[in-house]
């Protein structure tokens, strides 16, 4: 296969590690000159150059122009990704910034993920992105029935996947906390841990039998959860850091980084691109140009990797950026601030994974 390596000697590699290493930094073609010059090669301009020769042959190097130098393939990049990058070492300041996020223990996920991006984005000087996946309403696992006013409960419920929801609910009868009681029992005997489908009329009509006195708040209520059980969210996405897309010669051409935006804003394709890899693989994604099946981001790179709480995928971080990314540092920015927010959610059990809805309904 093309792009694995396995016919790259060392000096290839090393030739090939600096001119993506120089092209990266400087953004411009990289010839023999420069690297006898600057990378200290104990070799001939002319054995180097019969080298990235080969190396273009091979599909790791292309020549833009016949008197240029060379710059990086997908294939090259791709190879350097997965056998030549260096592992990123983050500056003390980095680091400072980065621990002062995740130690700041926000009370929401989704306002975690927004100060994640913005500070990836100011680390890297690419654009940052929050993914929150779609998802069906889970079952609820336990009912708690506040009482606010003589007209006005708060019905808590917590999810299987851990988060919480609430709503406020007008009765049109006098409440008292003993009747609130009463309904949140029978609530976590009848109704905990069954699906929408699963309440039929005939369980509701048990239910108000059960209840007794007052049984007219039991049909508002259980309106409420079968509402809250048939949702399904579309996901999100929060950017930060377009801007720094303009600073790469990339995206200078007006009509494609139009194009770029309308896929970023529409959100739709980047949510798939996450849902479509491996449930279970934690690790960094690394979709470099025409990996990507989204057309528009296929002189692009995406960097991204899932968030998990609980077991569960609740999120990502990602950042694009041209395939002239410096890949060492986005992937080890990426890796390190996903890493600290799951740890940050494992020893935080209190914190509510997808935040809190607070919905006011009326019988």
């Amino acid at each position: 296969m093309r792009g694995d390596g396995n016919e790259l000697n060392e000096r290839k590699k090393l030739i090939l590690k600096a001119i993506i290493e120089a092209h990266v930094r400087d953004g411009e073609p990289v010839g023999s000159k420069y690297l006898t010059q600057n990378k200290q090669f104990s070799l001939s301009s002319a054995t180097i150059r019969n080298e990235m020769s080969e190396l273009e042959e091979m599909g790791y190097l292309e020549q833009p122009h016949t008197s240029a130098g060379r710059v990086p393939s997908e294939y090259g990049y791709r190879f350097y990704v997965n056998s030549l990058m260096q592992k990123y070492r983050m500056s003390q300041n980095e680091l400072a910034r980065m621990n002062a996020l995740v130690k700041s223990r926000l009370a929401e996920v989704d306002k975690l993920l927004e100060t994640a991006t913005q500070l990836a984005a100011a680390l890297t000087n690419y654009t940052s992105i929050a993914i929150k996946p779609g998802r069906s309403a889970t079952a609820i696992t336990k009912f708690r029935l506040v009482f606010i006013t003589d007209e006005v409960l708060m019905l808590v419920m917590l999810m299987a996947d851990g988060s919480v929801r609430t709503g406020q609910i007008h009765a049109d009868l006098q409440l008292s906390p003993g009747l609130l009681e009463r309904l949140e029992m029978i609530l976590n005997t009848q109704i905990a841990g069954k699906r929408a489908e699963e309440i039929s009329m005939p369980l509701v009509m048990e239910i108000e039998r059960l209840f007794g006195e007052g049984d007219s708040l039991v049909g508002p209520v259980i309106k409420y959860i079968c509402e809250v059980l048939a949702e399904n969210t579309g996901g999100d996405v929060k950017l930060s850091g377009v801007n720094h897309l303009l600073e790469y010669p990339e995206y200078a051409d007006a009509h494609k980084f139009k194009e770029l935006l309308g896929v970023l804003e529409e959100k739709r394709d980047l949510l798939r691109l996450v849902s479509e890899t491996d449930e279970s693989d934690d690790r960094p994604q690394v979709i470099i140009g025409s990996e990507n099946s989204v057309e528009e981001m296929q002189d692009s790179t995406l960097v991204f990797q899932k968030i998990r709480s609980g077991g569960k995928v609740i999120g990502a971080i990602g950042i694009l950026g041209p395939r002239r990314m410096d890949y060492s540092k986005v992937i080890s920015t990426v890796e390190y601030i996903t890493d600290n927010i799951s740890e940050l959610l494992r020893a935080s059990p209190g914190l509510p994974p997808g935040g809190q809805d607070d919905d006011e309904h009326k019988t």
